[in-house]
C-alpha cells in the first residue's frame, strides 16, 4: 500500500470549476488516536464546497485542505484508540471537517454511522451532512415540537428536502417551501408533501405565506438565503417564531430600510447556526440522534434520499458546475472506482 493517493486539488489554491484537477500525487493520511482511514466509494457535493474552492469559507482549522465533508467507504485501518463497534472492512458512511474528494480520509470514529446493505453507496454519502444539518436545525437549535408550522427556504435543496421529510414525520401542522420554479415547487408538494409553495421569482412569498396561514405566519423558519430575505422572514413569522440561519446566499449585508420592529413586536428569535464549526463530541451526538432515528425509516423507505446525479470522481468539474447552475432536486454524489 502506497504512500499517496488520488484527490481533488485547486490549482493555485482557489478558483472556478475548472481549477480542480486530479492530483495523483497527495500523501494518504494517517489516522490517530480515535481516527479511522476510511477508503472513500462515494462523496457528496455541498454548497460550502463551491465557497471554500473559491476562498470564501473560513475552514476549520482541524479540517483537511481537500474538500468535502461527507462520504461512504469501507474502514481501511484505525489509530491507537478507535471506538468500539467499528473493524477493518465494515461498510460506513460519515462527516468529516474536509477531506472527502479523495481515495482516502482519516476521519473520528465518533463521526461514522455503519451503513446498512439496503442503502447504495451514492445514497449513503448524500446523508451525512444534509440530514444532519436539517435535523440540528429544526431539533437542536430551533427546538421543534410536533403541530408547529415550518416554512424551508430552498425547498429543491438537499437540506430542505431532508427537513421537508423530518417535518412531516414529526407532524408538522403545515409545511410550506419556497423555489425559484414551479417544477420544483411541484416537486416539494406532489413528492415530499409539502402543503405549498412559492416561487420567489414570481410571487412575494413572505405575503403569500401570511395569505395561506391566515395572517398568523409560520412558527419556524429555516433560511439559507440571508440578507435580502431579512425583511421577509421578519415578516413572515408567527408571533413567538424562531428563525434558523445557514447561510447567506442572498448576501450578508442587510438592504436599506429594514424595519426591524417585528423582533419585539413578535417576540421573534433568529439564530445563527454551523454545523462544520461544531466539535467531534457535539458531532458525535448528532451522530447517535440521526442514526436512531432517521435509518429506520431509510430502512423502510419512509425517508428517501433523493439524488439529482452522479458523477464519475474524474469528472468533478461538471458535478461543481451543475450545483453552480442552481437547476437540482436532490444531491450531487461523485464515485470513486
Amino acid at each position: 500500500m502506497g504512500d499517496t493517493m488520488r484527490a481533488v486539488n485547486i490549482r493555485n489554491g482557489k478558483g472556478n470549476a475548472d481549477a480542480l484537477f486530479i492530483d495523483d500525487k497527495v500523501p494518504k493520511p494517517k489516522p490517530t488516536e480515535t481516527e479511522a482511514l476510511v477508503k472513500v466509494k462515494a462523496f457528496g457535493l455541498n454548497r460550502m464546497d463551491l465557497l471554500q474552492r473559491e476562498g470564501m469559507y473560513p475552514v476549520p482549522p482541524q479540517a483537511s485542505k481537500i474538500l468535502g465533508v461527507e462520504f461512504s467507504g469501507t474502514i481501511d485501518s484505525f489509530g491507537k484508540d478507535p471506538e468500539k463497534g467499528f473493524k477493518v472492512g465494515d461498510a460506513v458512511f460519515g462527516l468529516a471537517y474536509g477531506g472527502a474528494y479523495a481515495e482516502y480520509i482519516s476521519v473520528s470514529t465518533h463521526m461514522l454511522i455503519q451503513k446498512p446493505d439496503h442503502l447504495s453507496w451514492e445514497e449513503a454519502a448524500g446523508i451525512p451532512e444534509t440530514w444532519s444539518t436539517a435535523t440540528q436545525a429544526m431539533y437542536l437549535v430551533g427546538d421543534f415540537k410536533p403541530g408547529k408550522s415550518i416554512l424551508w427556504h430552498a425547498g429543491a435543496s438537499s437540506v430542505s428536502i431532508a427537513g421537508i421529510q423530518l417535518s412531516r414525520a414529526d407532524k408538522a401542522s403545515a409545511i410550506y417551501v419556497t423555489a425559484g420554479s414551479q417544477e420544483k415547487i411541484d416537486f416539494c408538494v406532489k413528492e415530499l408533501g409539502a402543503t405549498a409553495g412559492f416561487n420567489y421569482h414570481e410571487q412575494d412569498w413572505s405575503a403569500e405565506v401570511l395569505k395561506a396561514t391566515d395572517g398568523k405566519g409560520v412558527d419556524m423558519i429555516i433560511d439559507f438565503i440571508g440578507a435580502s430575505y431579512f425583511q421577509g422572514n421578519l415578516n413572515a413569522a408567527a408571533m413567538d417564531g424562531h428563525i434558523v440561519n445557514l447561510g447567506a446566499m442572498g448576501g450578508i449585508k442587510l438592504p436599506g430600510g429594514v424595519d426591524m420592529s417585528a423582533f419585539f413586536r413578535k417576540r421573534l428569535r433568529y439564530e445563527g447556526s454551523s454545523l462544520r464549526s461544531r466539535d467531534p463530541e457535539y458531532q458525535g451526538r448528532l451522530r447517535d440522534s440521526l442514526a436512531n432515528h432517521a435509518l429506520p425509516k431509510f430502512q423502510d423507505r419512509s425517508f428517501k434520499v433523493f439524488i439529482e446525479k452522479i458523477f464519475r470522481f474524474e469528472e468533478v468539474v461538471e458535478a461543481h458546475k451543475l450545483m453552480e447552475s442552481n437547476k437540482t432536486k436532490g444531491k450531487i454524489v461523485c464515485t470513486i472506482e
